[in-house]
């Protein structure tokens, strides 16, 4: 019997199209074979009834903010309104207080939900480091530990983008509630960089990235150090431009807008991923375009804590990738995400298929969307998922052709019924390095997970 597996399922998408009666064989160690070199008895695994698409790659999350998901959907007594600034510090009580098994509780739920949702990869931006009162651990990077070993033990593929955070922001004074993010130098953040890298390269499926706060956090000696430094090969992730005070903070200490000041830095490029993006002028449009750089859309955060809209159209036209992700944990839907990205477009510009990409195709948007959330999210954390080609890892999901919200959907319309109007729970199978992560919409740890973290949940705020 060969050690290779045969997955077949109804319809295949692959090369940007859907293929019937096409298998995707998928080698012992987890990567994609091409067609032609599948000896004669490869295992096979039929799976009527689906359809079988890359994997989805979230490219922004808070595991732990899975938390406070329906806990902050309120104006406080005493405020006249509630804002992002109101939100972070009811973020802050969650992020206060978690022990390291807290921290792997929280993400591993997350986590969960994200595997069911059809993601296959996570860019996690952990900025949780140190103890309550900000001593640092033994290992400095012993909440990043848990945080890996969280997804890994779901399943998923993790890239750990590591924060590094130095202040409360320009001329603020010292907030002990951030004491737990805060290194005390730019070279002990690099350093912990540096020794995570170390310490997860025996794991194929764990990387490594840099993510400087922002640039309330990360003043300029810090980003002009990253610029210079060893591991600016990795891939650097940055929030940028999601709210105004931001844009005038950095005007005040700099006289620069963000990504201005990142251009001047020698930070822009194809390995630099502005998450947000929202509020930007046509020339920082432009900067991040000519840069080949992406923005790293996350519309229901956006929606939830009225940031604004990320620009999409405007970034695509100058030549910038929009990657997704779920950030806050307000929603774990990927799919969900490329629909809102296309729906805030739709409400702002007053028009329908902002960002059909042209030619009269019907499902030219659906893969525009759909390419968003599998290779432009992997492009942006340095990895070769989000395609189903020969050599590349065996990241995949199916849904249920029969669920009832793709019911009725032919072959020309089915993409765009799966990414504009497919309902999460229509996704059946995730495989991850050729891995069964989930199976008939089950996951195992589901159940387990669930229970632990409403004994967390409990304990942090009944």
């Amino acid at each position: 019997m060969s050690d290779i597996t045969v997955y077949q399922p109804e319809i295949l998408y692959t090369g940007g199209r859907f293929h019937e009666g096409r298998g995707l064989a998928v080698s012992a160690d987890g990567r994609i074979l091409a067609p032609e070199s599948v000896p004669a008895g490869a295992r096979t695994v039929a799976l009527p009834g689906r359809a079988l698409l890359p994997g989805l790659v979230n490219g922004h999350s808070h595991a732990f903010q899975r938390l406070i998901r329906g806990r902050t959907e309120y104006v406080a007594s005493g405020r006249e309104a509630d804002d992002f600034w109101s939100w972070r510090e009811a973020m802050y009580r969650a992020a206060e207080s978690l022990s390291p098994e807290d921290l792997y509780v929280a993400s591993r739920q997350a986590f969960v939900e994200m595997a069911l949702a059809g993601i296959t990869t996570v860019g996690e931006f952990h900025y949780v480091h140190h103890q309550s009162d900000g001593t640092p651990y033994a290992d400095r990077n012993t909440l990043a530990h848990a945080v890996i070993r969280a997804a890994r033990d779901v399943g998923l593929r993790i890239c750990l983008l590591r924060v590094g955070y130095a202040r409360a922001g320009f001329g603020v004074a010292a907030n002990p509630r951030q004491r737990r993010f805060i290194d005390p130098d730019v070279e002990t953040f690099l350093g912990a960089v540096e020794a995570l890298a170390r310490e997860v390269r025996s794991d194929a499926a764990v990387s490594v990235g840099l993510a400087p706060h922002s640039v309330r956090a990360a003043p300029r000696e810090w980003l002009a150090a990253l610029a210079g430094s060893s591991v600016r090969r990795l891939p650097v992730h940055m929030h940028v431009a999601e709210q105004p005070k931001e844009i005038e903070a950095c005007l005040a200490e700099h006289g620069r807008r963000p990504v201005e000041l990142l251009a001047d830095l020698g930070l822009l490029g194809p390995g630099f991923t502005a998450v947000h993006g929202v509020h930007l002028t046509d020339e920082e449009v432009s900067l991040l375009g000519r840069a080949e750089a992406t923005v790293c859309a996350c519309p229901s955060t956006e929606r939830n804590l009225g940031d604004g809209i990320v620009p999409a159209d405007a970034l695509v036209k100058a030549g910038a990738r929009i990657s997704l992700g779920s950030d806050s944990q307000a929603t774990v839907d990927l799919l969900d995400e490329a629909r809102q990205l296309e729906g805030h477009l739709r409400l702002s510009r007053l028009r329908r298929a902002v960002l059909d990409p042209g030619g009269g195709a019907m499902d030219g948007l659906a893969a525009r969307l759909l390419g968003m959330a599998t290779v432009d999210g992997a492009r942006s954390l340095g990895l070769a998922t989000g395609v189903l080609e020969a050599g590349a890892p065996a990241d995949f999901f199916t849904v249920d052709l029969h669920h009832p919200s793709l019911v009725g959907a032919l072959p020309a319309s089915l993409l765009p019924a799966i990414v504009l109007g497919a309902e999460k729970a229509a996704v059946r199978d995730v495989v991850v390095g050729g891995r069964e992560v989930v199976r008939e919409g089950r996951h195992a740890l589901a159940e387990e997970s669930g229970r632990a973290f409403q004994v967390l949940s409990r304990a942090l705020y009944a």
